[in-house]
């Protein structure tokens, strides 16, 4: 069934994640420069440029599903949904603040592993509410588990 987009929840949903990216960003900020980083980032780390232009697309996709998984939701499931991503997103910007302002790679580690864990939930979550919204969380989970690999690396184990 098709649905005329409701432009309101549309600019709500990406408000709410590139606002939330505003803030993990706030956390690495001038900081992928520093002696600190470049000591303990692993050579198969792509150049600086990349990551503000994938990061980008994927939020942008996550943005998306939020957006259709809520227009399509039933009202019972809408808690869930909120919860989910509330989890992920909270889960995104904490990375950032371990590895980049605590410069702690362990605690990003471990944060990553549960952000990767709260991504799978998330597209079981989205499979059963609204199957369409699924596979715009693949980039992000694909993206996420080479982030893990890389933070796995600068643990330098």
């Amino acid at each position: 069934m098709k649905k005329r987009i409701n432009w309101k929840v549309f600019i709500v949903c990406l408000g709410i994640v590139y606002f939330v990216a505003f803030i993990g960003s706030l956390f690495v900020d001038g900081k992928t420069n520093s002696a600190w980083y470049n000591s303990v980032k692993p050579v198969i780390t792509p150049p600086g440029w990349v990551f503000p232009i994938v990061w980008n697309i994927l939020f942008f996709l996550i943005a998306l599903s939020l957006y259709l998984v809520w227009i399509y939701a039933k009202p019972k499931d809408k808690k869930g949904i909120v919860i989910i991503f509330g989890i992920n997103l909270f889960l995104n910007v904490l990375w950032s603040f371990f590895y980049f302002t605590l410069e702690n790679p362990f605690f990003a580690f471990l944060d990553i592993v549960l952000l990767w864990a709260s991504i799978v939930g998330m597209m079981i979550f989205l499979w059963r509410v609204h199957r369409e919204a699924t596979p715009l969380i693949v980039p992000y989970f694909i993206w996420v588990s080479f982030a893990t690999v890389l933070n796995w690396l600068s643990l330098g184990m």
